[in-house]
């Protein structure tokens, strides 16, 4: 008998043993080498401790990679003058790279070097190298010698203290190309992916000597391909999707062909996210389409992004352009509001089939809120919310203000109606959020009648009154924004926040009440 049953095992092994071999290498084929997260902190610089924490419920989560774009609030030495008020010390992000690497986090550094270094441009020291004099967001890319004696300087600076053996460069929305005097005569005589080209090429030698492998943007090259054979063998990059089609830059199977690597970044935050309102279906379906199409495309990593701003700025400038201040334009909600999309990801990268939005957050509603599948499923409900921007007094697509508030407080009440039994501070930032969109959809509603041809001064009284009620709601949400955020960002940075949310509210107020005397 028992002879007989080894002989059985046997046989069922022989069978069986190709098929299971098959299904192993495929899992190991297909799946990323990379499992990443992109950290930005152009604003929302969080605490030292906040970092450690995030880190460590990214290694549990299984991601194996973070993406620091660290931009002023990294403590260059020898180029000091580009670190803000809010940069950390050596020390701390040399403590935080360690934290990471203990939990087998890789932690890539990303120095912009091309596009979206106002945070550079802005300082003098640096003036010889703008593309244009007024638009200080792009580097000149003929100023070769200045350009290579910076980002060699800046490159070997975080080389010190991040052990990685890549280093992002950025590279992407170069919109200036060809833009100053040099650059045009360039661009007309050899186009402007020539331009992009050579620039990032020798971008991408100064780190292969480094010994590191670069890493960029990829929607620049796709805009010229023929660029591609040009830039080192070494060069990865990354194709940014955060909700439209597939191959929106450009044929990336084609580059592919050539030898290029890829690797993929869909966003949890993304444009038109701000303060008052998240596109989280889009970020869901982002990740259940995009996720399994790099997989299957041959994309070899994935960095899923999280945008504090746009990246776009506002000046205020003193003669012949110099900048005196500058602030970023559109804010969004800080990350810590953000756990369960992070979690979406988490899971998407661990399955082979496409995530499924609504079956995923009710799960995560059971487990982590302790609610029941009636209570979850009303939990899934409040991220199906139609997210529309008020412009010019109207919504994008709906009707009238008045439709969004309807459909806004009726979301509040589902929040409002669930009683978390655990992890309640993470459920008090939907509350938060959905607060803040109703107080957003409300002063939108004062601002329409204050842009009407119909309001005269005689309207002002009663529109003083409503705006000091909103003023009285925006203090409120302000301490509740406090306490949420106080051990995830600095306290000066949470006061700036608030103050940089109210502030259309407050002049609004302060131009009524002066019509009024």
């Amino acid at each position: 008998m028992i002879k007989k049953l080894q002989i059985f095992i046997t046989l069922l092994l022989l069978i069986c043993y190709p098929q299971i071999k098959a299904n192993s290498q495929n899992s190991l084929t297909n799946d990323f080498d990379i499992k990443g997260f992109h950290l930005d902190l152009r604003i929302q610089v969080m605490t030292p401790q906040a970092l450690h924490n995030f880190a460590k419920e990214l290694s549990e989560f299984g991601i194996n990679t973070l993406v620091m774009e660290w931009e002023a609030s990294y403590p260059y030495e020898k180029h000091a003058v580009i670190s803000n008020k809010y940069a950390y010390t050596r020390e701390e992000v040399k403590s935080f790279i360690e934290y990471c690497n203990s939990l087998g986090i890789d932690v890539i550094p990303l120095q912009q070097c091309f596009g979206h270094v106002e945070y550079i441009l802005r300082n003098e020291r640096y003036s010889a190298l703008k593309e244009d004099r007024k638009d200080i967001s792009q580097i000149c890319p003929l100023e070769t010698k200045g350009d290579s004696l910076l980002f060699s300087d800046l490159f070997k600076d975080m080389a010190l203290l991040h052990t990685s053996k890549y280093f992002h460069i950025g590279g992407d929305e170069t919109y200036l190309l060809g833009h100053c005097e040099k650059c045009s005569l360039k661009a007309s005589q050899e186009g402007k992916s020539k331009l992009f080209v050579d620039y990032m090429k020798m971008i991408c030698k100064i780190l292969i000597g480094m010994g590191k492998t670069p890493v960029m943007w990829a929607d620049i090259l796709l805009k010229y391909p023929e660029a591609a054979n040009e830039l080192p063998k070494e060069t990865i990059f990354i194709d940014w999707n955060y909700g439209w089609k597939n191959n929106y830059f450009g044929d990336i199977g084609a580059l592919q062909k050539q030898g290029l690597v890829f690797w993929g970044s869909p966003a949890i935050r993304s444009h038109p996210d701000n303060w008052y309102i998240t596109e989280w279906e889009k970020h869901f379906n982002n990740q259940r389409d995009f996720i399994p199409y790099a997989r299957k495309a041959g994309y070899k990593g994935m960095v899923m992004t999280s945008w504090s701003t746009s990246g776009l700025y506002g000046f205020t400038w003193d003669v012949n352009y110099e900048v005196l201040d500058m602030k970023q334009i559109r804010n969004t909600y800080p990350l810590s509001g953000f756990r369960v999309l992070v979690a979406s990801y988490a899971q998407a990268l661990k399955q082979k089939e496409p995530l499924d939005p609504k079956a995923f957050v009710t799960k995560y509603a059971a487990e982590r809120f302790g609610f029941t599948q009636s209570e979850s499923e009303k939990f899934w409900e409040t991220f199906t919310i139609p997210q529309e921007l008020i412009g010019d007094g109207k919504p994008v697509k709906s009707q009238s203000i008045a439709d969004l508030q309807k459909e806004t407080h009726r979301i509040k009440e589902i929040l409002y109606r669930l009683s978390p039994k655990r992890n309640k501070k993470e459920f008090e930032h939907f509350k938060l959020m959905i607060d803040l969109r109703e107080f957003y959809l409300k002063f939108k509603e004062l601002k329409a009648i204050y842009n009407s041809e119909n309001f005269s001064r005689n309207e002002s009284f009663v529109l003083i009154s409503q705006l000091e009620d909103l003023i009285k709601q925006s203090k409120m949400l302000d301490k509740r924004f406090y306490k949420l955020q106080k051990s995830f960002l600095p306290s000066k940075e949470i006061e700036e926040q608030n103050e940089f949310r109210r502030m259309d509210l407050v002049n609004m107020y302060n131009r009524v009440v002066s019509m009024s005397k």
